[in-house]
């Protein structure tokens, strides 16, 4: 690690660049700096994606390091309860069984041990509650390793791999990696991957939430979701898979409330952070996004569903590379809302669709196996979910699509309140002029750069 800064550390090093006020884009450098004047001189804060990116093409070693902690009679190792730790022997049950201890703990600082320098196979397990303690820890050091094979699962179980249920309280941390070990099931499902259900690390009802410092890689399917969860914090964490691997969303939040994503590099084969239905007060910031498909609020509305979304807040982030910038997308034929999402001091790189609202989304293998099925269905649907009060602030970069701003809103009520604001792309093909496509879009833009939105409806 000599001469290299560890990603925890650098990211805290950025954090200076978040602040709670808004600021104008001529404060930003056409190389992504920003700019702020104090007394006589000028300092610079560089975007923290030079300093993200020179941490993460390192080992697991050089992400985050905790020294070892023990809390005497509430410290519960696994090794002692029989997991032995060579990346061969199954120790879910062994697990278990710290587990239990660790939940019916009542004094000290109960905390579980998966010590450094051990590789633990794990079979898919649930973590229940609720337990004695307010509060719970676990110190992830070692390495957490799926099984080689599908038949691991259970045909009529094929959802889960490490999850937690009802438990309040919880701090996950110690710089340790999860690996889902998903090659087998991108292999094996390529055309049906839209209906794995494998979540490699699941949160169910697990209210006042920490997880932080660990590396979490190649998923069987969604990395980390979060259900039913309340006030709920995640940072400084190293989310990887590969550009090509089918469904692996970075993080997946539905029916959640009150969550901050911070301080963070997420890399998948979909969504860095997808926002589903009846979440809320959802806060990203400083998160490094790419490869992948952007940070997305949706789909929803599925099935003519009704599904709400609001108070979703995204700022200073990073796209590079990915298929879609700042995304809302939901499906015809829906019902609900999204609304009071804003976008502030987003800097895309080589992104494509850097903005984008589709209230006519359609997956198709997800509508219909097949075209008179598609048809009939497309046909049938009527009405939107609504989406309104959107604002897109400061955003800067290169855009790998001519049609950097797309709003295809719906024939019914639209897209209300839109407001673009201080945002300044180019082309990342040289030559190629930058332009927006709006459809029964309304709201305003001051946008005298490239691209211009002209096409807002008042």
């Amino acid at each position: 690690m000599e001469g290299r800064l560890p990603l925890v550390l650098v990211l805290f090093l950025v954090v200076a660049q978040s602040s709670a006020g808004y600021r104008p884009l001529e404060q930003y450098h056409s190389d992504g700096r920003y700019s702020s004047r104090e007394g006589a001189g000028r300092r610079y804060v560089d975007h923290f994606l030079d300093y993200a990116e020179a941490a993460t093409d390192h080992e697991t070693s050089d992400l985050a390091y905790y020294e070892p902690q023990r809390f005497g009679k509430s410290t519960f190792d696994v090794t002692e309860y029989g997991a032995v730790g060579d990346g061969r022997t199954d120790s879910s049950n062994a697990f278990l069984r710290a587990w239990d201890d660790l939940c019916g703990a009542t004094g000290g600082r109960p905390t579980l041990v998966i010590p450094h320098g051990k590789e633990f196979l794990l079979s898919p397990l649930s973590f229940k509650g609720p337990c004695k303690s307010k509060n719970l820890w676990i110190q992830l050091q070692g390495t957490l390793v799926a099984p080689g094979s599908m038949n691991a699962w259970d045909d009529n179980n094929k959802e889960k791999w490490i999850q937690f249920m009802q438990v309040n309280g919880l701090t996950i941390y110690g710089g340790g990696q999860i690996d889902g070990q998903g090659k087998i099931w991108w292999d094996y499902c390529q055309e049906a991957a839209l209906y794995m259900q494998i979540q490699a690390l699941s949160f169910h009802s697990c209210n006042n939430l920490r997880v932080s410092g660990l590396q979490h890689v190649n998923s069987q399917k969604n990395h980390i979701s979060i259900n039913g969860c309340n006030d709920v914090d995640i940072s400084h964490l190293k989310i990887t898979a590969p550009e090509e691997s089918p469904n692996t969303d970075g993080i997946d939040i539905s029916a959640s409330n009150h969550l901050h994503i911070h301080d963070s590099f997420i890399g998948t084969g979909d969504d860095c952070v997808a926002i589903n239905g009846f979440s809320s007060y959802i806060n990203i910031s400083r998160v490094l996004c790419g490869p992948g498909h952007g940070i997305s609020i949706g789909s929803l509305g599925k099935g003519g569903a009704y599904e709400t979304v609001e108070e979703v807040h995204v700022e200073d982030c990073t796209f590079k590379g990915t298929m879609n910038g700042a995304r809302i997308k939901t499906w015809k034929g829906g019902r609900g809302y999204a609304r009071k999402i804003s976008f502030e001091r987003i800097r895309m790189i080589n992104a494509g669709n850097p903005i984008i609202i589709d209230q006519t989304y359609v997956n198709r293998m997800a509508a219909a196996s097949t075209d008179e099925e598609y048809d009939a269905w497309s046909s049938s649907s009527s009405g939107d979910v609504e989406i309104s009060d959107v604002s897109y602030k400061g955003v800067i970069g290169s855009s790998t699509d001519a049609r950097a701003v797309y709003f295809n809103c719906g024939d019914g009520a639209g897209c209300r309140n839109i407001v673009v604001e201080d945002v300044e792309m180019t082309s990342a093909v040289a030559g190629k002029q930058l332009f927006a496509v709006c459809n029964n879009a309304h709201g305003t833009s001051s946008a005298d750069r490239s691209p211009r939105v002209p096409c807002l409806l008042p």
